[in-house]
C-alpha cells in the first residue's frame, strides 16, 4: 500500500494513468459505478482450453472480453494499455509464480490472448448504496479471498479449486447482498456460501489464500462469492509453459459502467 485512499471521485482513466505510473494498490473502492475486470492472458494454444474453462464455470469466469493474439487493447477502455493500467501484474512460468512487476510490457509476448473477467468489486458500489458495510475498505484492506474444496468443471488441460472472495455482512442484511449481487451475474452474481467457511474447506478466515485478513464486526455472517482468482488457481494446478495474470485485489478498471451489466 502506498497509503492512497480509493479516490470516489477520479474517473477511471485517471485511475489507470496513476496505475501506469506505479502505484499499487488494491482496487476496491477506486472509480465506483464503474466495472473491473480480472486479467489472465495465456500463449494462443491455451486460449481455447481457457475458453472453454470459463463458458463450463461461468460464475467464477464470467468473460467480458478477449483480445486478438498479442493485442493489448480491450474494447472495455479503448485508450487503455493492458501491458500496463493494471496495479499489479503476476508472470506464471510452468504453474509456479516467477515475478510479480508493476508493468507487464517487458513480459508481453505477441501470441498472448487476453481474457477479461468479472470482477466483484464490481457490485460494491450498489451494495454499498444498499446499506452493506464493506468491512475491507473500511479497514483500507484488499479483500480476503480462499481456495476452496469444490473443484471447478476441468476443460481440456486447464482444471483447479474454486476460488472464492469473502466479505463479511451484517446477518440482516444478507438477504439483501444476495439480491443485490443476484442481478449482476456478468460480476459473479449471487453468494455461493454464507456461514460456516467449513463447509467450502476454509479451516480458518484469519489466514486468506489471497488478499488480506478482514476483521469481522459482531453479528456479521462470513459470506463467499464465487472469484475471478480462480483461473490462477487453475494456471497453478495445470501449469501452462506461460501464464500472466493480475496480482489478486488489484484488478482492471474499464470505461464501463457498473449498470451495463445490472439485470432489471
Amino acid at each position: 500500500m502506498t497509503g492512497l485512499e480509493p479516490a470516489a471521485l477520479t474517473p477511471p482513466h485517471e485511475a489507470r494513468a496513476l496505475f501506469r505510473s506505479g502505484t499499487d494498490v488494491p482496487t476496491a473502492g477506486w472509480a465506483p459505478g464503474h466495472t473491473q475486470a480480472n486479467l489472465v492472458a495465456v500463449p494462443a494454444d491455451w486460449a481455447e482450453d481457457v475458453r472453454q474453462f470459463c463458458a463450463r464455470n461461468p460464475q467464477p469466469c464470467p468473460v467480458l472480453d478477449v483480445t486478438e493474439p498479442g493485442s493489448f487493447t480491450t474494447r472495455l477502455a479503448p485508450a487503455s494499455d493492458l501491458r500496463s493500467d493494471v496495479p499489479r501484474y503476476r508472470i506464471w512460468e510452468n504453474g509456479e509464480l516467477v515475478a510479480e512487476p508493476v508493468d507487464a510490457t517487458d513480459w508481453w509476448r505477441a501470441d498472448l490472448v487476453t481474457f477479461l473477467i468479472g470482477c466483484s468489486f464490481t457490485f460494491e458500489s450498489q451494495l454499498a448504496a444498499e446499506g452493506v458495510p464493506l468491512r475491507h475498505i473500511e479497514q483500507g484492506r484488499n479483500v480476503s479471498m480462499y481456495v476452496t474444496n469444490r473443484p471447478c468443471r476441468p476443460a481440456g488441460r486447464l482444471s483447479g479449486p474454486l476460488v472464492v472472495s469473502m466479505r463479511p455482512v451484517p446477518a440482516a442484511l444478507v438477504a439483501t447482498a444476495c439480491r443485490v449481487t443476484r442481478a449482476m451475474p456478468a460480476v459473479h452474481g449471487a453468494p455461493v456460501h454464507s456461514g460456516d467457511p467449513a463447509a467450502l474447506g476454509i479451516k480458518d478466515l484469519s489466514r486468506p489464500d489471497f488478499g488480506d485478513p478482514v476483521v469481522a464486526e459482531p453479528g456479521d455472517v462470513p459470506v463467499f462469492w464465487a472469484c475471478g482468482v480462480t483461473p490462477q488457481a487453475a494456471v497453478m494446478a495445470s501449469r501452462p509453459p506461460f501464464a500472466l495474470t493480475h496480482a489478486p485485489g488489484r484488478m482492471f478498471l474499464t470505461d464501463v459502467r457498473d449498470e451495463h451489466y445490472r439485470i432489471r
